[in-house]
């Protein structure tokens, strides 16, 4: 029985998706991803969510307080980049891509910068590494 005044929305079904396979790791341990533009609000969020999974979350503004140049010298260090598109200057974005190319690291467009967009990208990333 929950206690009063205290709710527990959806623990149950989020505890039944809990990103670790049958080995018991996460195809993304160690991992580090770049996270380019979304809102400053939700970046604990978002790091809390890939510390689920195993992996590091770096995050950029995308310019707004932080010189967009910095992108280039973190983009060699990742893994992957991800991009929510509704959250992210023209600037940053066409920087991230460009980079991308040049260091050969994976560009991923996020439909929105909302938390449970980034974990359907991420799930979606460690079902395929788990199947290999």
């Amino acid at each position: 029985m929950a206690r009063k005044g205290k709710k527990d929305f959806g623990r149950d079904s989020r505890e039944a998706q809990t990103p670790v396979s049958v080995s018991g790791k996460s195809g993304l341990d160690g991992r580090s991803f770049l996270y380019v533009g979304g809102r400053d609000c939700q970046v604990a969020h978002l790091r809390q969510i890939a510390s689920s999974f195993g992996a590091e979350l770096i995050h950029h503004d995308g310019g707004l307080r932080e010189a967009v140049s910095r992108i280039d010298t973190v983009l060699p260090s990742v893994d992957c980049v991800f991009c929510p598109i509704d959250c992210i200057s023209h600037d940053a974005c066409l920087r991230v891509k460009t980079g991308c190319k040049k260091f050969g690291k994976a560009f991923i467009p996020l439909r929105n910068g909302s938390k449970s967009s980034l974990e359907r990208a991420l799930q979606t990333m460690n079902e395929r590494d788990n199947s290999r």
